[in-house]
């Protein structure tokens, strides 16, 4: 059997492997060349981001590992939301990258990042479940080495948490992969062979059954409620580029691995019977999350546990669009990841900006009194970031991620579901105007002081922001990268 392949469709997940081994080899000759492993990374990431530009810009199929006629499969999908994804992984790395501190950024640090950008970047892409489930392992356990590549127990404790969790995860991702070719006769996730399994009772609920368990295995690594227990503890235990990663480029990857588990979905929806029990297992999760996520962040005072339980609301608000099994729910659930990974990677590059990459205690909301006049960079930024969280003008980028998240839930006749969504929107208003509260305050007493080293933090923080202003007032440059 042969293979069609196209190189330029695999050079997104190709380059960050490239630069991770191009990375050792240089440690190997020149282990005294600190630059050396941040700039190859930085290349790595960057080129990675580029060579996948190309399948924002196409419509057209762009499919590759493609077994012959007449019942060939396509391994490989590199269309517009697939790059656009893609791209939002490299780029959110490169941008934790930074972080790390071009300056203090090690060996292991870049290789982690790299290999955790590669699986990333190929779990959107991968249409086997083979190559799914390794890419998504890969995705996720060079994070938890970072979490726990420091000297400090909380840190530890918090890497044994998502170790822990990874590997139930893992469980059930198997379990599910293993009961998806049970069912289906075919180790791709296509629409075609799901609608086939469809027709025979005993098939239609093994698939039921099968995609069930592997959104429990996804909804681990999505934060999404019940399965979010590990998200307080390791986003508060681990390093601020770390747990800036875990809310970025690492939610990315998972909506991406959820993304490709539904596609094969739209086939049936209209189907007799219909898929109810993926809906209403899609629709537990949403609610679950957006509303116990919202409360628990109405009730803390840690800013970074108060950004930890803001993903959980937010893994809700990703899951929302994709409850209605279409390509417009895919779609939508694309545009709100994004929009949330850049707002995410804002607000906690602000955060480290004013309190540095290691800070055992001080992260309370009232350190940030008056931040707005004591340094308007670092406040101006996570101002922003918020707004855009909340819905607000002028973070207009969050309202129209929103309704674009709503839209396919009304279009599919889940009102419930939007009327839930509504109330949590409500509540979650009230979760970032707190802080931004205490942003514009009056300033009491002089504030933590200023980290040594900032330049990164702040530079992410503004590229950041630029790309929330313009999105806000051009919404359409990312909304229609994906419609």
């Amino acid at each position: 059997m042969t293979l069609d392949l196209s190189w330029g469709l695999l050079l997104p997940a190709l380059l960050p492997v490239a630069a991770m081994l191009l990375v050792l080899v240089v440690d190997a000759i020149a282990p005294r060349t600190r630059l050396a492993a941040p700039v190859i990374g930085a290349l790595g990431l960057g080129g990675g981001a580029a060579t996948a530009l190309p399948g924002v810009l196409d419509a057209g199929p762009r499919l590759t590992l493609c077994t012959p006629a007449p019942e060939g499969r396509c391994l490989w999908d590199g269309g517009p939301l697939t790059s656009t994804l893609q791209i939002a992984a490299l780029l959110a790395t490169l941008a934790v990258l930074a972080l790390v501190s071009i300056h203090r950024a090690g060996v292991v640090d870049v290789v982690m990042l790299l290999a955790s950008a590669s699986g990333a970047v190929a779990v959107v892409a991968a249409r086997d479940l083979g190559t799914w489930l390794i890419t998504l392992e890969l995705a996720t356990l060079p994070v938890i080495a970072l979490v726990a590549w420091r000297d400090r127990r909380a840190a530890a404790h918090g890497a044994l948490t998502l170790l822990t969790t990874s590997l139930v995860s893992f469980g059930l991702l198997a379990l599910g992969t293993a009961l998806w070719v049970t069912g289906t006769g075919d180790p791709t996730l296509t629409g075609d062979s799901l609608a086939t399994a469809w027709a025979v009772p005993e098939q239609r609920v093994l698939v039921s059954l099968a995609t069930v368990v592997l959104l429990a295995g996804l909804a681990f690594k999505m934060s999404a409620v019940p399965f979010h227990a590990w998200t307080p503890t390791t986003l508060t235990s681990g390093p601020l580029p770390v747990s800036a990663l875990l809310a970025s480029a690492s939610k990315i990857a998972a909506v991406g691995a959820l993304i490709v588990v539904l596609a094969p979905w739209e086939s049936v929806v209209g189907a007799t019977p219909g898929p109810h029990a993926v809906v209403a297992a899609l629709v537990t999760l949403t609610v679950a999350s957006m509303l116990v996520g919202t409360v628990m962040a109405l009730r803390q005072t840690e800013v970074v546990r108060l950004l930890a339980w803001s993903t959980v609301a937010q893994a809700g608000w990703v899951i929302l669009p994709l409850t209605a099994l279409t390509a417009a729910g895919r779609r939508a659930g694309a545009v709100y990841v994004v929009v949330y990974a850049v707002a995410g990677l804002v607000a906690f590059a602000a955060v480290r900006a004013v309190h540095g990459p290691r800070v055992e205690d001080g992260r309370q909301l009232t350190a940030y009194q008056g931040l707005l006049r004591r340094d308007p960079v670092a406040g101006g930024a996570l101002a922003l970031a918020l707004l855009v969280l909340a819905g607000l003008p002028p973070g207009i980028i969050g309202l129209v991620a929103k309704i674009v998240a709503i839209r396919p839930v009304v279009s599919a006749g889940l009102w419930p579901v939007a009327v839930v969504a509504v109330v949590a929107a409500v509540l979650g208003i009230a979760v970032y105007v707190r802080w931004f509260a205490v942003l514009v305050g009056e300033p009491e007493g002089p504030g933590p002081a200023r980290p040594a080293s900032r330049r990164a933090s702040v530079g992410v923080a503004l590229v950041g922001s630029a790309v929330l202003v313009v999105t806000s007032v051009l919404p359409q440059l990312l909304v229609g990268l994906v419609s």
